[in-house]
């Protein structure tokens, strides 16, 4: 899709309460999401008026945020600029890093996509289901290419997911270099180590800004090896005597491997279960990061014609999702049934907040007689992010004159922060911000200069931004306290009820009997508000739901919703 190109350096105005354009030769850095949470990362980088994009992922959402599927990063502030944006760098394949893109693309799809291999393929994917044919410009270890006015660099990193990346970004206002997700692992199972000599490098030449993940700074010491959780896979497939089902991300490529290893020494067969751990597997295999031996998979549905000690089931569902496999599974509402002699395996860690989903999971699957193994019980998991001993080597060895932590909670970002002085950063030269944080990079040293829209969007039923704060508080509303509908018919002259008032409650406790104690009080409100000139609906409503909130708020202590029906006689 053909674009004019022609505003490259305009200077947009600024809307009320956000910074100046950024002066002419500043880099300046907005991160939009991953601040203060572990989830929806996306950060920009703006010099001379043209912005490159790092990531664009989404968050999963909490407990007290019913019906909701993702949560984006906030795009408005970047809306009306999209034709400034040279490109979108992808670090890695997991979703809290590419999962909003599908809702970016939407307002501009020919954005170029940067990243690796795997990254790009699996973004490929999910853009399909939206119709949507990306420009992709695929980068490896050791790259360096020109992405517009950005000169960068890229550099292997490990993780959690094959073919991560950091990227060293250069411009004449400064330097850059995002992590990404990362770990120091020694000995990965796909020998693809973190690069710190291209670490060592960047900061020999210097960098401005450093960018690490945070998610574990508050974690002493080193992360434990993928290779270590090897004794402890075997031991499961070595005493579990019925079927093994394991519950992973769907981008797990490392642990689903280890998983297959192991059933293939034990004679066992392999079925995927779940939409995104086919596809993202199958593409996987398809590029050579999955190595499966052959005979070894199976499609689920031949499972039921094996012994059960032959099989294994690879499901998603590791994080509690209420519609993934995993959790059906354990409502029985799947399937797939899970009875004593079967052993289900959470080869995954826990996302904060979503610890009272998994085990809510974890008890049910108990009572329905499986054994659970999990990281609370056994040597199953080890993080993708790199701890404080790892954070520390880096910061001594890029030697960076400015860190802005990023890709984690409030208390990853202190930590980060500490490890930072700790190394020799001044404390004037590391910055903790939160999402929408407007940063220069001014003579050296960066500084908060303003802040723009940043806050969280909604996705639910594929409907972007259709559901606010608001709904969501009235909704955790009536799961708590209930709703009572109020039906009256009034004389709006006088203000008095002319039939008994109708009370429809649903969630609530009282008895018709003690709803009969607000018709008076009621009635009161009514005189007064007609006595005071208030005889429109939406005023009258207003008294009643006043009044009938204020009498569940003193005697129940409760807050239902109100929903007051005032007729005219």
């Amino acid at each position: 899709m053909a674009r004019n190109r022609s505003n490259q350096t305009r200077k947009p105005r600024p809307r009320t309460g956000e910074p100046a354009p950024a002066e002419k030769g500043v880099l300046r850095l907005i991160p939009l999401g991953g601040l203060g949470e572990v989830g929806r990362n996306m950060h920009v980088l703006e010099f001379d008026g043209r912005m490159l994009i790092i990531d664009c992922g989404v968050l999963f959402p909490d407990p007290d945020q019913p019906g909701i599927d993702v949560i984006l990063p906030d795009f408005a502030w970047i809306a009306d600029r999209l034709d400034d944006v040279e490109g979108i760098v992808l670090t890695h394949g997991h979703e809290d890093h590419i999962g909003g893109v599908p809702y970016l693309l939407q307002l501009r799809p020919d954005i170029p996509l940067i990243g690796s291999g795997l990254t790009l393929a699996l973004i490929s994917a999910k853009l399909q289901e939206y119709r949507i044919k990306p420009v992709l410009r695929t980068v490896r270890e050791g790259d360096r290419v020109h992405i517009g006015t950005f000169d960068c660099e890229f550099a292997a990193v490990n993780h959690s997911i094959p073919d991560g990346l950091a990227v060293f970004v250069r411009t004449a206002g400064g330097t850059v270099l995002n992590t990404g997700d990362f770990k120091m692992d020694q000995f990965p199972l796909d020998e693809r180590i973190t690069d710190l000599r291209a670490f060592a490098r960047f900061g020999e030449e210097g960098v401005d800004v450093f960018m690490p993940d945070s998610t574990n700074a508050e974690v002493p010491g080193f992360t434990t090896g993928e290779r270590d959780l090897a004794p402890a896979i075997a031991e499961v497939f070595r005493t579990s005597p019925k079927r093994i089902i394991v519950s992973s991300f769907a981008s797990h490529v490392h642990r689903i491997q280890q998983v297959i290893d192991a059933a293939q020494e034990h004679g066992r067969k392999v079925a995927f279960v779940g939409r995104s751990m086919v596809r993202n597997m199958g593409i996987a295999r398809d590029l050579g990061y999955l190595k499966i031996p052959e005979g070894v998979l199976v499609d689920h549905r031949d499972l039921t014609r094996m012994p059960d000690n032959k099989t294994v089931l690879i499901c998603t569902g590791s994080q509690g999702e209420p519609m993934a496999a995993l959790a059906r599974i354990a409502k029985n509402d799947h399937q797939i049934k899970v009875g004593p002699g079967d052993t289900v395996l959470l080869a995954s860690s826990l996302i904060p907040g979503n610890e009272s989903s998994i085990y809510n999971i974890i008890n049910q699957l108990s009572e329905l007689g499986a054994n659970v193994v999990h990281k609370g019980n056994a040597k199953v998991h080890t993080s993708g992010h790199a701890s404080a001993g790892e954070l520390a080597y880096c910061h001594n060895i890029i030697k960076p004159r400015n860190v802005l932590p990023i890709h984690g909670e409030w208390r990853h970002l202190d930590a980060q922060t500490s490890i930072a002085k700790r190394t020799g950063v001044p404390e004037d030269h590391v910055v903790v911000v939160r999402d929408g944080a407007v940063i220069d990079l001014v003579k050296g040293r960066i500084q908060v200069v303003g802040q723009v829209p940043a806050r969280q969007v909604f996705v639910e039923g594929g409907q972007v931004d259709v559901v606010n704060d608001d709904t969501l508080a009235e909704r955790r509303a009536l799961a708590e306290d209930g709703m009572v509908t109020v039906l009256l018919f009034i004389d709006p002259k006088t203000g008095n009820i002319v039939e008994d008032p109708e009370y429809i409650s649903k969630g609530t406790l009282p008895s018709d009997e003690e709803f009969q104690e607000l018709t008076p009080k009621i009635q009161k409100a009514l005189h007064s508000a007609v006595a005071a000139g208030r005889t429109e609906q939406e005023q009258l409503e207003h008294e009643v739901r006043r009044t009938v909130t204020n009498w569940f708020q003193r005697g129940r202590r409760s807050s239902p919703v109100v929903i007051p029906v005032v007729v005219d006689a």
